[in-house]
Parts: structure tokens; sequence; C-alpha cells
């Protein structure tokens, strides 16, 4: 039976996961895109049949606030590592219970989209009343991942403690960050008057923080920028042609 060999210690000991230049661009505009989605979706009422209305009634604009959404909550979760980095500096336990529970919070957050996008192309599909009763009929199915409903609550408690406490952020942004421990959650949930306010506030968290972040440090060498407009121009080449050519993402 093969020895496994003892992990070598790393020659760049600086090094860590997603990085400066990813961790910085994430708490810059995850928040953004979130509050971005808030504010698009103000205009109609929070609960899911009002929002399949609203989609059926304003496609295009429902569409963008959902699809800023998803994408704000996909592109938090290396700024939430970012700050548990930063605490661990000096609190390792509380960063990896908070961070891990944050992370996992999230996951639930784009869980739900993914219900929200099928709800949407029922719309489509079938009719709006159609979807509408569908969703009614189906709201309290088991998923494992509403078990995970109170991570989403609770995440943001620790890591602002954590903050706190770790000298990351002073008193008034770790309490900003902690009242995302009231942002609504589940399926088609629309901006409450609460949203708006619980968003800024993580802007006013984590804005800041990814500043500094990306401060803080070297640019990012030729090679890495190299790489990062390669993967960055494949995306876009992807993207384009599932746009053009539909049929291949049947494949």
């Amino acid at each position: 039976m093969t020895r496994m060999k003892p992990l070598k210690t790393p020659p760049n000991e600086a090094f860590w996961f997603p990085g400066r230049w990813i961790g910085g661009i994430s708490l810059i505009f995850g928040p953004l895109l979130l509050l971005t989605a808030a504010l698009l979706r103000l205009p109609f009422h929070y609960f899911y049949d009002a929002q399949l209305t609203a989609y059926a009634e304003h496609p295009a604009l429902i569409t963008a606030a959902y699809t800023c959404y998803t994408l704000g909550w996909l592109f938090t979760w290396p700024g939430v590592i970012t700050l548990a980095r930063l605490i661990g500096m000096r609190l390792p336990t509380l960063a990896v219970i908070g961070g891990t529970v944050v992370v996992l919070g999230l996951v639930g957050r784009v869980f739900h989209a993914g219900i929200d996008h099928l709800a949407f192309q029922l719309v489509d599909a079938q009719g709006l009343e159609a979807a509408i009763r569908a969703v009614d009929d189906s709201y309290l199915a088991f998923h494992v991942v509403r078990y995970f409903n109170g991570m989403m609550m609770v995440g943001w408690l620790l890591i602002a403690i954590g903050a706190y406490r770790a000298g990351v952020m002073g008193w008034f942004r770790s309490i900003a960050l902690a009242s995302m421990f009231f942002l609504p959650f589940g399926t088609l949930k629309g901006t409450r008057g609460e949203t708006v306010f619980l968003l800024l506030g993580l802007c006013i968290a984590f804005i800041p923080l990814g500043i500094k972040v990306l401060r803080e440090g070297p640019r990012p060498s030729r090679k890495a920028v190299i790489w990062s407009l390669a993967f960055v121009i494949g995306e876009a080449l992807f993207i384009w042609l599932s746009i053009v050519f539909p049929e291949i993402m049947r494949h």
C-alpha cells in the first residue's frame, strides 16, 4: 500500500484563497449587485404571487432584478472568505465557524434563486395562474437546503462579532453587517420595506473593506492579468454562443 507523502510547506506562505484581488472585488461588487436587485424589485409587493405577476407584466425588469440578486450572492462568497481570513489572524475559531456558516447560508440563497428561475419559466410555459398554483401547491415541499435557513441568519451575527472583536471593523460597520440577520429569505421573496436598508448596511460594511484589501499589496502580475482576461473572454464567448445558438445548451 502506497504511503501518502507529507504536505510540503509552500514556498509562498502568504498565499491565500481566493486571493486579494478576487476577495476585494467581491467585497465591493457583491453588495452593490444585491442592492441593485432590491431597488429594481421595490415597486412590487414582496410575496410570490405578486412577484410572478410582476414578471408576467415586466419580464425584462424582473429578470434583470433576479439576475442581479443571484449574481450578488454568487459574488459575495469570496468576500466572506476574505473577511474570515482577516478575522482568523486574531480569532481563528470564530473565523472558521462564522465564515463557514455564512457560506452555507449563501448556498441556500442560490438554491432559492434556482427555484425562482423555474417558477418564472412556468409563467412563460404554462401561464401566470398555473405558475402561481404550482408555487402555492409546492411551497412547503421538502428539500434539505431548507435546513440551511438558520445559517442564512446566524452566520452574519457570528462573522460580525468576529469582525468587531478582531478589529477588522468598528462597532458601526459591525452592527450594519450583523443587521443582515433580518434579511428576508425564501422562494420568490421580493423587496420588503427593510430590505433596502439591510443591504445598504452590507454595502457600508463590505465596500470600504474591499477598497482597503485592494489597496494593500502589489498589483497583479502580467501572467495573472493575461489568464484573467483569457477566462473572461472565454466565458463571454460561451455566453454569446448560448444566446445565438440556444440549441447547444440542450446537449
